[in-house]
């Protein structure tokens, strides 16, 4: 039930949070720094990665845990504002345009994203290696999930 009602009250936060910042950030600027944010998150999960298949370093794990879960809670949703299922300008975007109609699945995936990240900064806290691997498997299933319904292969 913890699960259920935390989703919900990120989509509905995420959701909220769209209206009062999409009309304080520009279509072509909210691409951007989602863009940015997503990259970010990429580049920390693949510390994570490094640390789970060499030497690791449970500082290093534990900082980058902590990146991916500050993008992940961070009410990404506003920056999916209305005209940014198109490329705006120089910024381009994967969106699939069925990502600003389908506000349950996003709402969804956000969650799982955010609950999969949450979950990753315990096991990365716990010094687990073991914790850490599932842990970080299930943020690279919520990032999938999300991927498959919502990102257009170019």
């Amino acid at each position: 039930m913890k699960k259920i009602t935390t989703r919900i009250v990120l989509g509905i936060a995420a959701l909220g949070l769209a209206t009062s910042v999409c009309a304080q950030v520009k279509p072509e600027d909210q691409i951007k720094f989602r863009k940015a944010a997503y990259s970010f998150a990429a580049w920390n999960s693949g510390k994570i990665k490094a640390n789970l298949e060499g030497t690791y370093d449970a500082a290093q794990v534990k900082a980058a845990a902590n990146a991916i879960a500050g993008v992940a809670n961070s009410g990404m949703g506003a920056l999916f504002g209305p005209g940014t299922e198109n490329a705006i300008g120089d910024q381009k975007t994967s969106v699939k345009p069925e990502l600003f109609t389908n506000t349950p699945l996003i709402v969804k995936h956000s969650g799982d994203f955010a609950t999969a990240a949450n979950a990753l900064v315990k096991a990365a806290d716990s010094g687990d290696v073991a914790a850490v691997k599932a842990a970080y498997g299930d943020l690279g299933k919520s990032c999938k999930a999300c991927h498959d319904d919502f990102r257009a292969r170019n």
